[in-house]
């Protein structure tokens, strides 16, 4: 386990919102919170200009942003965004998984999006900043968090098609709760074949919002046909898994070995807890492997029982297992449509290690408060 750095939130102003929310309302908020409708009184702040770098750092009331109707974000698209979560542990202490490498996913979207770099210290002395400044909002019950959402986005005031010269650092926060309220059940998925995510050479590794955009009208489509996600093919071939709209996938073959897509063709977002469940899955000795699988291949697996399980990965959800892919000619129940048993153990391994159940041999959780 890594500690909090004094350093890295000394440098950060402090202007404490003159309107928090009362302490019983927001005890309201927090027995029952909504993803992504509820926030905390702050938010964290970095600007950016082309002369001065990085500075302003300032943890600041929660509000509208104001925008010239000229700035450069709004018309050309160039921003990025993170996603964590803060856990609070039964001594009452508050941590995040892996929050360094967010930080350097971010370091690699802002490259290919041609924003400026932000350092560890700035990433993790924003988080901390606003966490300690709002820790009154880190929910205690089972599988709640407080949910982080670093972004970064072009706030020049200028209509031309370069990088912006100015641009604004955010984290805000909002308290969630389980991400199935009823228990884990599994998920059904439609399989896009006329829609892409990401081609090569393009964005597809880089997580910004026009990745989120391409994928909300093939999202409306698995509605359309009863699922709740969609999994996307490559744009190439049309042959090869890639990913859902905001989850890595895995396939547990029923002799015991997993395979993921590979990432390296560019197209895929590198996933954090994808790569902690690959670690998890290493360590237990189980083969993994980590190449291109194609549609044709699980939908013979899932029929004829090879396949014993699919799963998708993520922060917001960890793990989700998949009951049933669906697409254009096929409707297919994986197993017997319930959560595998891989699938779970290792949702619950990755669970344990987020709220301290068990020790965190790998270092991988970071103290905020």
């Amino acid at each position: 386990m890594s500690t909090t750095t004094a350093d890295q939130t000394a440098s950060f102003t402090i202007h404490r919102t003159g309107s928090p929310v009362p302490e019983a309302e927001r005890a309201a908020l927090l027995a029952s919170p909504r993803f992504g409708t509820v926030f905390t009184d702050h938010m964290a702040r970095i600007t950016w200009t082309r002369d001065a770098g990085w500075h302003d750092r300032r943890v600041e009331p929660y509000g509208p942003l104001q925008l010239d109707p000229a700035a450069a974000v709004l018309h050309y698209g160039q921003e990025i965004f993170e996603g964590l979560k803060a856990y609070r542990h039964a001594d009452g202490s508050v941590w995040s998984f892996r929050p360094e490498a967010n930080a350097a996913r971010l370091r690699r979207s802002a490259r290919r999006l041609a924003l400026p770099e932000l350092s560890d210290s700035d990433f993790l002395g924003a988080i901390e900043a606003l966490v300690g400044e709002d820790l009154a909002w880190v929910p205690d019950f089972e599988e709640s968090s407080l949910y982080l959402r670093p972004f970064m986005f072009a706030s020049e005031t200028f209509l031309g098609v370069r990088s912006a010269q100015e641009v604004e650092f955010l984290v805000i926060a909002s308290p969630v709760g389980p991400y199935f309220s009823g228990g884990v059940q599994p998920v059904s998925i439609w399989v896009a074949t006329d829609f892409h995510r990401a081609g090569p050479g393009g964005t597809g590794a880089a997580k910004c919002g026009g990745n989120y955009a391409a994928s909300l009208l093939p999202q409306q489509v698995a509605y359309d046909h009863g699922c709740e996600q969609v999994c996307f093919l490559d744009a190439k071939t049309n042959t090869f898994l890639e990913e859902l709209g905001g989850m890595n996938v895995f396939v547990v073959y029923a002799d015991g070995h997993v395979a993921t897509p590979d990432e390296s063709t560019g197209t895929i977002l590198e996933g954090i807890t994808r790569s902690s469940v690959l670690t998890l899955l290493a360590e237990e000795g189980r083969p993994v492997e980590e190449r291109d699988i194609t549609l044709a291949e699980v939908q013979e697996g899932i029929a004829d029982g090879s396949i014993s399980e699919v799963f998708a990965c993520g922060t917001a959800a960890v793990l989700t297992p998949i009951g049933r892919l669906a697409g254009e000619g096929f409707d297919l129940t994986i197993g017997e449509g319930a959560a595998g048993e891989v699938t779970m153990d290792l949702r619950r391994r990755l669970t344990d290690i987020q709220y301290g159940r068990v020790e965190d041999t790998h270092g991988w959780m970071h103290r905020l408060a």
